[in-house]
This record gives C-alpha cells, sequence and structure tokens, in this order.
C-alpha cells in the first residue's frame, strides 16, 4: 500500500510539471484593439481599408489654371464681339455683349492678380483659339447663332469645372480668390447658354443677360 502512494504521488508531480511548462493558447485580439493582420483577423482585410492618403484627389496647378483661364477670358470676348456683330437674334446679340463685358473685366482682375503673383499670362490668343474665333467669323444669322451657342454652353461647362476645382484646392491664395469670385457668374453664364441652345425665347435670353 504504501509503494501504492508513492507512486500516485510521484505521477501527480509529474503532471503539474508538464502543465507548467504547457504553454498558453494565444488569445484573438477582439474589440477596438484589434488590428489588420493579427491573429485571427482575416489577412484579406488590409486590401480593403480605405485609402485616406489624399493621393487620389486631383492636385491643382495655381499657374496653369491663371494661362488657362486668361486664355479662355481673351477668347471669351473675341467670340463676343463676333457675336454682337453677326447674331441672327437680339438675344444672342445681348448674351455677346454680356460676354464682353463680364469678361474683359474679369480679365483685368487676372491681370492684376498674375502681376502680383509673378505669373506670366497670355495676352494674345494662340493659334488654336484664333482659329475656332475665325471659324465662326465665317458664319451669320440663325447658323452662327447655333454654332456659337453650342460653343458657349460647351466652353462654360468646362470653365465652371475648373473655377470650382481651383476654388475648392488652390494653393495659391489670391489665384484661389480670383477664382472663387469669378465662379457665380461663370455659372450663369452658362445657364443662359443652355437657353440660347435650348431656342428658349428672345425676350426671356434677354432680360437674363441684363440682369
Amino acid at each position: 500500500m504504501r509503494c501504492t502512494h508513492l507512486l500516485i504521488g510521484v505521477a501527480m508531480m509529474a503532471g503539474g510539471s508538464l502543465m507548467a511548462q504547457a504553454p498558453m493558447p494565444q488569445q484573438t485580439p477582439v474589440g477596438p484593439t484589434a488590428r489588420p493582420g493579427m491573429p485571427g483577423q482575416n489577412p484579406n482585410m488590409t486590401d480593403r481599408m480605405p485609402d485616406v492618403t489624399g493621393e487620389a484627389m486631383t492636385k491643382v496647378d495655381d499657374n496653369k489654371f491663371a494661362r488657362e483661364a486668361a486664355m479662355g477670358g481673351l477668347t471669351e470676348v473675341a467670340l463676343g464681339k463676333l457675336a454682337e456683330q453677326k447674331g441672327g437674334n437680339e438675344a444672342v446679340r445681348q448674351f455677346g455683349q454680356r460676354m464682353v463685358e463680364d469678361h474683359t473685366k474679369a480679365n483685368d482682375q487676372l491681370k492684376s492678380v498674375a502681376s502680383a503673383q509673378s505669373i506670366k499670362i497670355p495676352d494674345e490668343l494662340d493659334g488654336k483659339h484664333q482659329a475656332m474665333v475665325n471659324k465662326l467669323s465665317k458664319l451669320s444669322g440663325a447658323a452662327f447663332d447655333k454654332a456659337y451657342a453650342k460653343d458657349m454652353v460647351k466652353d462654360h461647362e468646362q470653365d465652371v469645372r475648373d473655377f470650382k476645382q481651383e476654388a475648392q484646392g488652390g494653393n495659391n491664395p489670391a489665384v484661389k480668390s480670383f477664382a472663387a469670385k469669378t465662379l457665380p457668374v461663370l455659372e450663369q453664364h452658362l445657364a443662359l447658354a443652355k437657353d440660347l441652345h435650348n431656342g428658349k425665347s428672345q425676350s426671356d435670353n434677354a432680360d437674363r443677360a441684363q440682369q
């Protein structure tokens, strides 16, 4: 009997030693402390994490914007003068006059900003934009009205996008401010151009152009 008790005691001591040496199982983090790639999580979760680095955001080039805005403004003035001369109806002629007045004013403001910021901007049309003016100059009456209205919608849709992008994401405060102040005017121009393109009445367009 004493031998039996001794063997049982030795076995219990050996079992306790083995339990002490056995490593504890690793626990899976749960709740807000869990991180992608930690044990227990789907390793593919890291592929689904949103990109918050901002690299996908469109970068704004203030100098390029100023140059393109200046060229666009010069073109609008030149085309507006054509509309005053060749427009087939009063609404188109009124719209052309509005373009000359508003874009001449905006061009002068941009020149002042560009000069203060040492940004070189064009003061005359390049070959591409002069060709656009020359093309329309060969039309008159209803044919001119249709082509001019179509171009004005397309041009001002692009203008609104560009000015909005600069106003929201520009890096140069002076250029950014110019874009923000000019944007509402361009949005008005776009609405008027769409009316012309959609054949709204002459009186409606003339009244809106004078507002």
